[in-house]
């Protein structure tokens, strides 16, 4: 039995503790939030403020390996969030006839729903875990290290309260992780810290459907692409869905984005979000704003091994991802996982698990960090260029990192596997799975079948030309113009508290 202690109590945090007691360990979870979600989702959406974690109150799309870990680490948990309102939707169920079924579609899923349906759940099951105690209201204030060997060992955790002795500690604390400072202070190497900023701005407004009517539009796209915004909808559980726009930092429009009457013409603009607020649904929120966005890898190791030992980072705290790809939840759940399955090790040989940990990291959830990097870099590029000069992106989504840079041919090779993968399953299939993080876009695309495939479609469409089918920039700049209305503000919004763009 390994004793663990958990710097924070998020959805990382919580997850782990739980896989770990249910392997028999023991685990404290130590939150400097007193806030327990559960009693009412829509009063806890709205009532939690959580100024560290401004993406709770942004939309999720929630990945595939957020619930095939689940159902495979705490089953309880998941069947909990299909209580609560959470949905299902495979991939395939785009066609409307019946696609032969290979392995693995069966988990090619996306879970609809609002973030705090999975931290409601994980904060119920935590609670009533044995072998979890989780400490709201008492955050972690230093760490416990001992400088004897090699490499300095993380021995616990102390709180105002006291200290907890332990034989790993698990850094669960964000984005904004109190940890490395902590270590630099008790004089370990730095740790290696990769940033990459990103200008790109979120702009959301949740609505929720009519009881009475459809709970969709129908055979429509999640999204719609303009030359330099993009428009989408995030459908999510009990008839809530969320609107996103997503600009460049240096468009001169996106302030009035704020502005709920101004952020629902703009989001007409685009054909699939005119779809659903066509279904004349109630707003049940203001526009909710998030910039100053970052991808940042952080590891507690260098060339020469580990910093530490006795601790290893989880989330966000490990490897924080723009929600462009909706890789979070996903990557935390599978550090989650990995860490409960080897923490038997962690006692018996800290340095050994601490370096079987980092390597494991480096391939298992870098390459998915370097995707979302080269991802943000190319929609920046696109987006920051306004609409200004013909956008050659493909259409249908945000540009991917596989999608490179090369010429008119390969523009136009990438942008028929998008319009292809509508239309044929083989190809939907291979988009599915690297949405899904199955596989990266070069293996998924680059089999004999799909390349097959692709050159059939493009023989049956010798004229496809990539475009958009989004609004124009003339369009978008018209519906963005605010009109002053007495008492009120341009500009301002009744919104949940949101991280303002910059």
């Amino acid at each position: 039995m390994t004793r663990v202690t958990t710097v924070g109590g998020g959805i990382a945090g919580l997850a782990a503790a739980l896989f770990l007691a249910r392997r028999g360990h023991t685990v404290t979870v130590l939150e400097r939030d007193a806030y327990r979600p559960g009693a009412d989702l829509d009063a806890d959406f709205r009532a939690w403020r959580r100024p560290g974690v401004p993406q709770a109150v942004q939309p999720h799309g929630l990945l595939a390996p957020v619930r095939t870990v689940l159902r495979a680490q705490a089953p309880d948990v998941y069947e909990a969030m299909l209580r609560r309102g959470a949905r299902e939707r495979n991939e395939m169920e785009w066609f409307t006839e019946t696609v032969p079924v290979r392995p693995g579609d069966e988990d090619l899923v996306t879970v609809q729903a609002r973030r705090i349906v999975l931290e409601a759940a994980l904060h119920d099951a935590a609670h009533r875990e044995p072998g979890v105690d989780v400490r709201l209201g008492e955050p972690a204030e230093g760490l416990l290290v001992e400088r004897g060997g090699a490499v300095p060992r993380v021995t616990g955790v102390r709180t105002a309260a006291g200290r907890y002795d332990a034989d790993l500690v698990l850094d669960a604390g964000g984005r904004r992780s109190p940890v490395p400072g902590w270590l630099a202070g008790a004089g370990c190497r730095d740790v290696a810290v990769e940033n990459h900023r990103i200008g790109i701005a979120y702009f959301s407004r949740w609505y929720r459907l009519p009881p009475d009517g459809p709970r969709d539009p129908g055979r429509v796209k999640a999204g719609s692409v303009a030359a330099f915004a993009v428009g989408g909808v995030f459908p999510s559980d009990n008839g809530i869905f969320a609107v996103l726009l997503t600009v460049s930092t240096a468009d001169p429009t996106r302030g009035a984005l704020m502005d709920p009457e101004v952020f629902d013409r703009a989001a007409r603009t685009f054909p699939a979000v005119a779809a659903w607020l066509a279904l004349r649904p109630e707003p049940v929120s203001g526009v909710l704003a998030m910039g100053g966005l970052d991808n940042r890898w952080t590891a507690l190791a260098d060339a020469e091994g580990p910093v530490v030992t006795g601790l290893v980072g989880v989330g966000d705290a490990t490897t924080h991802t723009n929600p462009t790809l909706g890789q979070g939840v996903s990557l935390a759940l599978w550090a989650a996982q990995w860490v409960a399955g080897n923490a038997g090790a962690a006692a018996d040989d800290p340095a050994s698990f601490a370096d079987a940990y980092h390597r494991w990291a480096g391939r298992r959830l870098r390459p998915w960090f370097d995707v979302q990097v080269a991802t943000d870099r190319a929609n920046e590029a696109r987006l920051k260029n306004l609409g200004r000069e013909p956008d050659r992106t493909p259409t249908g989504g945000v540009r991917g990192a596989a999608d490179g840079e090369g010429g008119r041919e390969s523009v136009r090779e990438k942008a028929a596997l998008s319009a292809c993968s509508w239309e044929d399953p083989v190809v939907m299939r291979a988009r599915a799975r690297v949405r899904h993080l199955v596989e990266t876009a070069d293996r998924a695309y680059g089999t004999e079948e799909v390349r097959a495939r692709l050159a059939v479609w493009l023989a049956d469409h010798p004229d496809f030309t990539p475009g958009t089918d989004g609004p124009g920039r003339d369009e978008w700049e018209s519906a963005v113009r605010t009109v002053r209305r007495p008492g009120v503000r341009p500009g301002s919004s009744t919104s949940p508290a949101g991280t303002p763009p910059r």
